[in-house]
């Protein structure tokens, strides 16, 4: 049995902006903004993912969750599976550390970020041949910018939880969805538990640990293949919605990670009909 997991926020949900602003004092970034695809995600888990079992869906607030797909999921709030002590937050690498405490979730499960799309049929053998985890990793030696800083962390913390030494190089797993044994991650938190909630913080900063951390450990220890997962990157600062779409239609990967980046409101809402008329006539029954 294996389940998914999907971190979501809509930025756009008036009682989750005030608490945003009430925390931060200042306006949400583009990383919140909600592209009103989360429906073909989970109807491409339907039709693509026949193996899957339970879909839960994380979020910080009830009134985050839509009513298209209410009926779908299993709603998780932060509070169900994070300590109060690290609420509120909006970072999501914070809630990375805490998805494996989800009560009833299966020891198989695959973790979604909200901007990956099954396009194609899968099946378990291709996240969980043998019963291990599978996703490719490859080996790198600089960590600029932030993303890698954090997946040279995680790198590092990983090795420490597996009981090896750090490296000149640190691996990076493929930015795909991310295949995961919930034992694995009870035994990273139960070896560095302690210095892992030393780098928790309410808003992303360069310093974080990510999900990278359960994926390295379990490749560190044995427990986890590097094999790549077929996916294409779709960034909307190199391909036009109108790429995107034709993606959609035609598949050439079993996902797509469509990356959102900063542009300006009529780009965003041009560029957001296109690409949701393009997943309504996939998934029609949308």
């Amino acid at each position: 049995m294996i389940d998914a997991v999907i971190t979501y926020v809509n930025g756009a949900d008036p009682k989750w902006q005030e608490q945003y602003a009430a925390f931060s004092g200042r306006e949400p970034s583009k990383r919140f903004r909600d592209w009103g695809t989360l429906r073909y995600l989970i109807a491409g888990i339907h039709r693509y993912m026949p193996f899957i079992d339970k879909i839960y869906l994380v979020v910080a607030l009830e009134s985050q969750v839509p009513e298209e797909v209410a009926s779908e999921v299993c709603v998780v709030l932060h509070r169900d599976i994070i300590p109060a002590k690290f609420l509120p937050t909006f970072n999501s690498t914070t809630i990375e550390m805490f998805l494996w405490r989800i009560p009833g979730l299966s020891e198989k499960f695959i973790y979604f970020n909200d901007d990956v799309f099954p396009l194609r049929p899968t099946s378990e053998d291709d996240f969980f041949p043998s019963g291990m985890p599978a996703k490719k990793l490859s080996r790198h030696l600089f960590a600029f910018g932030g993303y890698k800083q954090q997946t040279l962390h995680s790198d590092r913390m990983a090795r420490k939880a597996a009981g090896k030494a750090a490296g000149l190089t640190f691996v990076r797993p493929q930015h795909s969805v991310t295949p995961l044994l919930k034992s694995a991650c009870a035994e990273v938190i139960s070896k560095v538990g302690p210095e892992i909630e030393a780098t928790l913080t309410p808003i992303r900063v360069h310093a974080n640990l990510n999900q990278y951390v359960f994926t390295d450990y379990m490749y560190f220890t044995g427990k986890a293949l590097s094999r790549r997962i077929s996916q294409k990157h779709l960034s909307l600062a190199t391909n036009s919605a109108e790429d995107i779409a034709r993606f959609i239609a035609a598949p050439t990967a079993d996902f797509a990670c469509i990356n959102d980046v900063q542009m300006s409101e009529d780009r965003f809402l041009q560029s957001r009909s296109v690409i949701l008329e393009a997943f309504a006539t996939t998934f029609p029954d949308r």
